[in-house]
């Protein structure tokens, strides 16, 4: 008898076993399609009559959709890539993708990767942020939404490309069309606007796809694992984005991983965005691979104003399984009454991006009946590097155990603050992490500068414990993004922008706790001698320049003097402690308790600890009001 037949290799992952006995089989024995192409076409092909994407077209309930089947799916990524050929797209290429989440969004990224290399870009961005990203990856075919009432991203695509002289097309999506509701086939003209810059052509995306053949590849090209298929650019507000570059392997091992997570098939509520990696392969690529129905929750997803008012009734009027957030949506959601008979084919829900609070957790569930499984991962690692399974009970205040085929260490700081040797059992490390989920580099070779540990891991810059069981648990980070509902801002942009104010000496930016949002910027300033200004007056000169206004701070507080190391640095760690004093205070004296006392600590093993003190009766509120921050509450008695 094999050994195959004695340990057969686990249907679905519940438990750390369950991957270590995969791991016996090389993952190139059971990883069969290495490139995005083959993983879609295979899916395209098995589930043809099924249907692959739902778009609804409004916020409401009731309002109409837009579906396409998984063999019209495979039609329009054919038909994407040779279009996308025919304008000189070959491996290698990139292809610019400004888009909200469309049907047209799904064939851009993947007729894009099948072309040559799609790079999704935050349509939000200010002009000149989705200029510096085209110029990093040299796109040469940008894909935008035409001109609508809501937003400018026709206006931004054209800048951009009066801006760079490589752009050489500019492939427009109709609006009416991507609604279903244009008449007619052939000779559109774009709208609105035209680039100034000679030489650069508009095309309609519709009528380039009608004229492209929808059977094949005409290209014939042959995919090599290694080949980037994708580029995601990482932090939404830097001044400088880094670009993350993804092999089809990257991809295709994440996709085949989703599958061993959870192989149900699954009705997905998609509400985040495409240029975000979790939009693209957990709600996207990972879903199609399974045969799952994608149900994108209209073209602005969970920003569409009366969406999350209407969010359980359209869960129920689909039959939603699953669906993927952040943790201010689950939040959001928390005041959403549940329809009469609830969500009964809601099977369970994925979080991650930001730590979701224990007391959010524990009223979702007690609201809903649905377990959170949390998960931890990052664009460097394809999307997914923990999680706790769907099948299985998850292990509260983890973020589950490693995927299948990537392996996972921490690592104890060196003096310098660089991670060198292993951290010993049970204490807090930095997350390290290796295996072919794992990117290769970014795009700008400067940036690879000590993102790699000996022997080939990743340093996430993010700290974590691991369990006895594999589960591992966040305990902050070691990077200094602050993270706004799962919107990487960059404090160099912040503290950049008020440095230059002629009254400012230092200023340091960090994330405030926000129990909608998760975080929110905040920043600390020092002024040189003599100086007046008020943190009025910088307020208005943070708006003022700040280009992305996610990253304006919402506060500015003066200081005499900034905290420091020991060896002379800013504190950020510090201020941070300030930060949620600050608000947890306020939100004590909000609720009527203002006779309770808070100081924050931080915990090496814990992570941000918020010590409660006061009168014993408010106790108990006291320490579910402080539960809904992602922070640690503990009571001190007086």
């Amino acid at each position: 008898m094999s050994s195959l037949a004695i340990n057969p290799m686990p249907e679905v992952v519940r438990r750390l076993e369950d991957v270590e006995q995969i791991e016996l089989t090389p993952w190139q024995d059971v990883v069969h399609a290495t490139d995005t192409y083959m993983v879609l076409r295979s899916a395209c092909e098995r589930w043809s009559k099924r249907v692959a994407l739902r778009l609804l077209l409004d916020g409401s309930a009731c309002a109409p959709t837009r579906d396409v089947r998984y063999s019209e799916l495979l039609e329009g990524i054919h038909r994407t890539a040779n279009a996308l050929h025919r304008l000189g797209v070959t491996p290698g290429v990139p292809v610019a993708i400004l888009l909200p989440n469309l049907i047209e969004g799904h064939l851009a990224l993947w007729g894009a990767e099948a072309a040559g290399i799609a790079s999704p870009i935050n349509p939000m961005l200010e002009s000149s942020y989705v200029a510096r990203i085209c110029e990093e990856t040299g796109a040469k075919v940008v894909i935008a939404l035409g001109p609508t009432t809501e937003g400018g991203i026709w206006e931004k695509a054209v800048d951009v490309a009066d801006r760079l002289p490589r752009i050489e097309t500019i492939l427009q999506v109709d609006p009416t069309a991507a609604m279903g509701r244009r008449t007619g086939s052939g000779g559109h003209i774009p709208r609105g606007k035209r680039p100034s810059r000679p030489g650069v052509q508009v095309l309609d995306f519709h009528d380039a796809l009608a004229e492209s053949d929808g059977t094949r590849l005409i290209s014939g090209r042959r995919f090599t694992p290694a080949e980037p298929c994708a580029y995601f650019h990482t932090g939404g507000t830097t001044g400088y984005p880094k670009v993350a570059v993804h092999s089809h392997l990257n991809e295709a091992v994440m996709a085949w991983v989703l599958q061993r997570i959870d192989d149900r098939r699954n009705v997905m509520l998609a509400g985040l965005p495409l240029f975000h990696v979790n939009g693209a392969m957990v709600t996207g690529l990972g879903a199609l691979h399974s045969g799952s129905e994608i149900v994108m929750l209209t073209a602005g997803g969970y920003r569409t104003p009366g969406l999350l008012d209407a969010f359980w009734e359209i869960a129920n009027r689909f039959g939603a399984t699953t669906f993927s957030a952040v943790p201010t949506i689950l939040a959001a959601l928390l005041s959403r009454p549940l329809p009469a008979h609830g969500i009964p084919t809601l099977r369970h829900v994925l979080c991650g991006a930001a730590p979701l609070p224990s007391q959010v957790a524990h009223e979702f569930e007690k609201l809903t009946g649905v377990r959170i499984h949390e998960g931890y991962g990052l664009t460097e690692g394809s999307c997914v590097s923990t999680v706790n399974p769907p099948q299985a009970t998850p292990k509260a205040g983890t973020v589950g155990i490693r995927i299948p085929y990537q392996e996972l260490k921490l690592f104890k700081l060196c003096a310098d603050g660089r991670p060198a040797e292993l951290a010993e059992a049970g204490t807090t490390g930095v997350i390290g992490i290796r295996g072919p989920n794992v990117f290769p580099g970014y795009l700008r070779e400067a940036d690879n500068r000590g993102i790699w540990i000996e022997g080939g891991w990743f340093n996430t810059g993010d700290l974590g414990r691991l369990d006895a069981d594999g589960s591992l648990t966040l305990c902050g980070r070691a990077k200094d993004l602050i993270i706004r509902g799962g919107h990487n801002i960059d404090p160099s942009m912040i503290e950049d922008t008020i440095a230059a104010h002629p009254d400012v000496a230092m200023v340091a930016a960090v994330g405030q706790p926000d129990t909608h949002a998760g975080e929110l910027p905040v920043a600390f300033a020092v002024l040189r001698p003599g100086a007046q200004a008020c943190s009025e007056t910088l307020m208005a000169y943070a708006r003022e320049r700040i280009p992305e206004r996610a990253a304006v701070p919402v506060r500015i507080e003066i200081m005499p003097a900034l905290p420091l190391t020991a060896v002379g640095k800013v504190s950020k760690p510090d201020l941070r402690l300030l930060t949620i004093e600050h608000v947890i205070q306020a939100a004590l004296a909000e609720h009527g308790m203002s006779d309770a006392r808070v100081k924050a600590r931080h915990c090496p093993e814990r992570g941000a600890v918020a010590d409660i003190s006061g009168p014993v009766a408010s106790r108990e509120a006291a320490m579910a009001l402080v539960a809904r921050y992602p922070v640690i509450p503990a009571w001190q008695e007086q």
